[in-house]
């Protein structure tokens, strides 16, 4: 037997988690803008930096908040996580099977992780064997997955969700809540960030001490630039629709934070630009490289610096 939803793929983004997400609110036609799930969910302001620049840094951290965050922005997302180290792992693998078999029979969209690699895909349909899926290095879809090898990695994390519709919160509470979610996730608490990985301003330092001590994964440098630059553009993309949409007192307070994420964005862009994504020989040894990603990440920590207190602003305000 097989089942299949038409028109259900991921929306390509650095961030393949939002990627998946968006996928399932276009199919689901709830509509609202990349800019608006980027920064609704607070992911647009983030960073999360290993301490060598580790390629894990963009998916390493608890993102759970995503969810609730989610429930702003008009949709739900529930599921089931496991680990492969749990003693009832194989049970937990077929218990996934049937559960995602029966949210595409109710023609509901899903997404899981590393069906493919280390990032997010949209399951959109199944077969006797496995999974059918699309996001990154798949777009148009592939499969299918033997569904007793999800999750069955080197990083042995099992993920599997389904998205809803729901209500949307208003808009002043939609951008305070996700204000909220990045100041707190900024200090780098332990219910957010995992050891070794630093995220906000400590972020940042983690990536120029790094870079300092050459010290960095080469595919690191590459894909958390690429990840971070993405968000920072976002954010930008944001804050003139948050202002838009509140339309009041407080346009000058996020035209500041415009202009300090602006910097941001100009900054992790020319990182990025220096260490394209996939790195194709060994940029990472490039001294002109090197010294031109550590002024631009110090420029883009101390603009970082400045948006964050702006956004503290606008939360007193709110």
């Amino acid at each position: 037997m097989a089942k299949k939803i038409e028109g259900l793929r991921w929306k390509p983004q650095w961030v393949s988690h939002l990627g998946c997400i968006k996928g399932c609110l276009e199919y689901l036609n709830i509509d609202l803008t990349d800019a608006w799930l980027f920064g609704g969910t607070g992911h647009a302001f983030i960073i999360n930096i290993h301490e060598v620049v580790c390629p894990s840094g963009p998916t390493a951290w608890n993102t759970e908040m995503l969810f609730k965050l989610g429930n702003n922005l008009g949709y739900t997302v529930d599921g089931i996580f496991a680990f492969k180290s749990a003693n009832d792992f194989a049970e937990r693998q077929k218990q996934t099977w049937e559960w995602a078999k029966g949210v595409i029979d109710e023609g509901l969209p899903c997404y899981g992780w590393e069906l493919d690699i280390p990032e997010y895909y949209v399951v959109y349909g199944y077969d006797d064997n496995g999974y059918y899926f699309s996001g990154p290095g798949c777009d148009l879809g592939k499969g299918p997955k033997l569904w007793n090898e999800l999750g069955n990695t080197e990083i042995g994390v099992l993920e599997m969700y389904r998205v809803k519709p729901a209500q949307a919160a208003d808009d002043l509470r939609t951008v305070k809540e996700a204000f909220e979610f990045a100041l707190e996730h900024s200090q780098s608490p332990s219910k957010w960030i995992f050891p070794k990985y630093k995220a906000g301003l400590a972020g940042f330092d983690n990536w120029i001490r790094a870079l300092e001590a050459n010290k960095v994964d080469r595919f690191g440098m590459a894909y958390n630039a690429a990840v971070w630059n993405e968000c920072r553009d976002f954010a930008v993309r944001f804050l003139k629709e948050a202002k838009e949409r509140i339309d009041g007192k407080l346009s000058p307070l996020f035209d500041e934070a415009t202009s300090h994420y602006e910097m941001v964005a100009h900054c992790l862009n020319n990182v990025s630009e220096a260490f394209p994504f996939p790195p194709k020989g060994e940029e990472i040894k490039d001294v002109n490289r090197l010294q031109t990603a550590r002024k631009f990440l110090k420029d883009a920590r101390r603009a970082e610096e400045l948006g964050l207190k702006t956004l503290e602003r606008i939360v007193a305000e709110l």
